[in-house]
Order: structure tokens, then C-alpha cells, then sequence
């Protein structure tokens, strides 16, 4: 059954100081935001300008005591992996789960092109892959050492599967002590045209450095962004490219609550107390930080659902 729905959702926006628009940095696609003591936590990626595509960031975090107006930039939380790694060009759209007194930071990893001669990445349609990879830290200001079984999901080795040819934005959720790791996945079969046919997939594990099995199929067409939250009793998850709110009961068989959204967060993330260790909230404030990109430049922002 759906849930009642009181009244549309609706998105408003705020400035902020710290992590907003800035010309000698890009960034964008944030992390969601947890709390630790009275700091707010959010991690994402960082450019020097003028390059804006994240395909060659870095993770970077800051912190707010103002729920999320006025940050302060604390530096690098994750650089480059070795040469030869799956994530020696760059790391990026970084997320967070603290549990059990550590912290995770799933993020995504992609390297020079192979067969590159001068080690470039391309960004193509043909063996550009990523992976998700995993970083732990006892504190959330890190160190984030990077775990030995990199990358923790892969993309599927069957052309025709959504995942066939890159996995990215993870978003976490644990039910029932198992680690849910939501994602989206484009399919090698769909070649230029990937982007737009995005989806997103689940994936469990018992443990947060996995292994993680993959959900069979997808649950989510239309889906570019990954953003899950509590509700109700279940989880809903914004499709960007469908411009509707979604809602499973179980996690999994998700049906359309609301359609035809406007003025959407591009690449959100939620203050997220579930996500916080030992905190029993099941639902979220509506507030969290979101990307913009205006006069070539991209940079974080607030807003409210």
C-alpha cells in the first residue's frame, strides 16, 4: 500500500558559504550529510578551475554547525589510488555510513583509459568502466585508508545488464544488520545513449567491506542520481530523469508516489540521521546540499524538500 502523501513535494534553495560558488574550485556531487557531536559531515568532489567534469576530482569534506548554511572547507579526505588501480585518475561522488564506531566512504573510481599510450582518460562509450570502491576511517575527519578488496562492487560482466559498463553514486542503507548499497548502472549495450537509460540497482552485504551481492534486476528506470531516504515504514528514492518520487515498502518493488516534479536537486544528498551510528530516526529533517552549475563553474547549495 502507499503511503499518504499530505501534500506535493516541493524544493526550495539557500545559499552557502564555504562550499558555494567559487571560481577557482568546482564542486559538486556531494555525499549525504551526517552529524557527529554538533559538526554536520559532507564529503564530495573537488576540481581546480576550470575543469568541471568529475571524472577528474578528488574527494574533499567540510563541516556546518548551522545545519548546513555556512560550511568550512577541512581539505582532502581521499586522493588518487596507486597507479595501476582502478582509481588512479580520479575518485569522486563520494558517500558515507558510520557504523560501528567507523567510518565508510564508498565512492567512485575510474582510471586512465587502457591501452591510452599517454594514460589519458577518454571518457568513452567502450572501456572507460568504474568501479565503487571503499575507504574506512575511525574518525570522520580520517584518515580513510582504502580496503584491500577494491573495488567492492563491480560492473556486471554481461553486456546486456544495466551495470554492464559503469556503477556509481552509491547510497547506503542498513536493514536488518545487512548493508543495503544502493547504485545506478549504465549498460555497455546502450553505448552513447547511457546517461539517459540509467537506472538504479541494490546490492547486500553482512559486512560494509561486502562481499555484496547484486540485487538480479533493477529497480529503478530513469534513475541518473541516486538519493534514498526512510519513509513511512519504507524507503523512497528521487528518479531524476523521470522527475517522480518513488516508494517500496520493502526496499525493492518501488511504484510511483508523486510525477512531474520541478526544479529538482541536481546530484543531492539528504541530512540523513539513519545514516548516523546508533540513530534510531526513521525519518529526515528535509534538508540537504545539492549541486549547481552556473557560468561554468559548479558549487554546493542548500535546499529543502
Amino acid at each position: 500500500m502507499k503511503p499518504t502523501v499530505a501534500k506535493p513535494i516541493n524544493f526550495s534553495y539557500q545559499k552557502t558559504t564555504g562550499i558555494g560558488f567559487d571560481p577557482a574550485f568546482n564542486r559538486r556531487d556531494n555525499s549525504d550529510v551526517v552529524k557527529v557531536g554538533n559538526k554536520y559531515y559532507i564529503w564530495y568532489t573537488r576540481m581546480n578551475s576550470p575543469v568541471t567534469s568529475g571524472y577528474w576530482g578528488t574527494i574533499w569534506y567540510a563541516t556546518s554547525e548551522d545545519e548546513g548554511f555556512t560550511w568550512q572547507e577541512q581539505g582532502m579526505a581521499l586522493g588518487l589510488g596507486d597507479e595501476g588501480k582502478f582509481d588512479s585518475h580520479s575518485v569522486f561522488t563520494p558517500n558515507i555510513l558510520a557504523h560501528n564506531g567507523k567510518y565508510y566512504m564508498y565512492y567512485t573510481g575510474v582510471q586512465p583509459t587502457p591501452g591510452n599510450v599517454k594514460k589519458k582518460f577518454e571518457n568513452n562509450t567502450v572501456n572507460d568502466i568504474t568501479g565503487i570502491g571503499l575507504a574506512v576511517a575511525d574518525s570522520p575527519d580520517g584518515p580513510f585508508v582504502r580496503v584491500e578488496n577494491n573495488p567492492v562492487l563491480e560492473i556486471s560482466t554481461v553486456a546486456e545488464d544495466f551495470d554492464s559498463y559503469r556503477i556509481d553514486d552509491a547510497s547506503l542503507l542498513v536493514v536488518d544488520d545487512k548493508i543495503w548499497l544502493y547504485y545506478k548502472g549504465r549498460s555497455f549495450s546502450h553505448g552513447k545513449r547511457g546517461p539517459s537509460l540509467t537506472q538504479m540497482g541494490v546490492a547486500y552485504a553482512n559486512s560494509p567491506i561486502g562481499p555484496f551481492i547484486k540485487h538480479p534486476e533493477p529497480l529503478l528506470k530513469k534513475s541518473h542520481e541516486v538519493l534514498i531516504w526512510k519513509r513511512d515504514g519504507g524507503i523512497a528514492s528521487l528518479a531524476s530523469i523521470s522527475k517522480t518520487v518513488n516508494f517500496a515498502k520493502d526496499g525493492i518493488h518501488f511504484s510511483t508516489l508523486q510525477q512531474n516534479l520541478t526544479d529538482i536537486p541536481k546530484a543531492p544528498g539528504l541530512y540523513r540521521p539513519h545514516l548516523e551510528d546508533g540513530n534510531a530516526a526513521n525519518e529526515v529533517p528535509g534538508w540537504g546540499i545539492a549541486m549547481v552549475v552556473k557560468r561554468g563553474v559548479s558549487y554546493l547549495v542548500r535546499f529543502e524538500m
